[in-house]
């Protein structure tokens, strides 16, 4: 009796374990969920969305972690993209080294070196040459900025220069585009030149204004645009502007211009000064 009931027993249970498999075979599995990914913007698409009058020549990480290196046309800022913020100021290390002016210094060098070689493009024939000198200096000038008018008197009794002027008279000078415009339309553009620099076409001994010709050739006009967008082209931003000998210098700087050229022996009587902070 004991062994039917066993027999019973092990045949219900294969039974029941049979029942169970089928039922578990004809359940599917579970898909898991599909997890949707958010595209997370760039630092370059962050920048243009919070700073769109940015414009940025490069954007790199910087020393410190999520803040990153913007490189303009005015120097370096730094933008946190997470939070949406612009930080201008320099940067220094423990050592109290100065992070962002070293990094000034080689974008202004690597600059400057683009410049000097797009210089040796530039159409001289199309310029106003003073001089005949051995020391070649290239200048963007504006005929009524005080800086340039300062640089045209330190270089005019220098007989080791031949100076290739190129006119960028500037929105701020509402009268330096028709002084450019007669420097131009004269036969001896040099000695017009030195005239307009020397204010001659200011004032009169009496301290009234001096009237002159306003220039309207066509020649001049297309002259005129072609010395603006040579400056664009060149990437000049501000008078007055120089390569002496390759070498860029922005402003008018005593110190840089005797250092490559030599100092000029001074006459008797003529004194010294000190170079205008810019």
């Amino acid at each position: 009796m004991r062994k039917i009931v066993l027999c019973l027993l092990v045949l219900i249970l294969a039974v029941c374990i049979v029942h169970v498999d089928i039922a578990h075979a004809d359940e599917k599995p579970k898909a898991k969920p599909v997890q949707k990914t958010v595209a997370t913007p760039t630092v370059e698409e962050a920048l243009k969305t919070n700073f769109p009058d940015i414009k940025a020549e490069s954007i790199t990480p910087s020393p410190v972690k999520g803040l990153y290196e913007v490189i303009t046309g005015q120097g370096v800022l730094y933008f946190a993209p997470q939070e949406g913020i612009i930080i201008s100021g320099n940067m220094f290390d423990k050592t109290k080294k100065n992070l962002t002016g070293e990094r000034m210094n080689k974008i202004k060098a690597k600059r400057e070196q683009a410049m000097a070689e797009k210089a040796k493009d530039l159409p001289l024939d199309k310029a106003v040459k003073v001089g005949n000198g051995i020391h070649k200096i290239i200048e963007f000038t504006d005929p009524d900025c005080p800086y340039c008018r300062q640089a045209a008197k330190f270089f005019e009794p220098r007989k080791d220069i031949t100076k290739y002027t190129f006119l960028f008279p500037l929105p701020m000078h509402p009268d330096a585009g028709n002084k450019a415009r007669y420097v131009l339309c004269q036969q001896d553009r040099g000695k017009a030149f030195e005239e307009v620099m020397q204010g001659k076409l200011d004032k009169d001994a009496e301290g009234k204004p001096v009237k002159y010709e306003v220039c309207k050739s066509t020649e001049v006009e297309d002259l005129m645009k072609l010395h603006k967008s040579l400056a664009d082209k060149m990437g000049v931003t501000g008078t007055p502007f120089f390569i002496v000998d390759g070498t860029v210098v922005s402003g008018f700087d005593i110190p840089r211009f005797e250092q490559l050229l030599g100092k000029m022996e001074k006459k008797e009587g003529q004194a010294g000064k000190e170079p205008p902070k810019k």
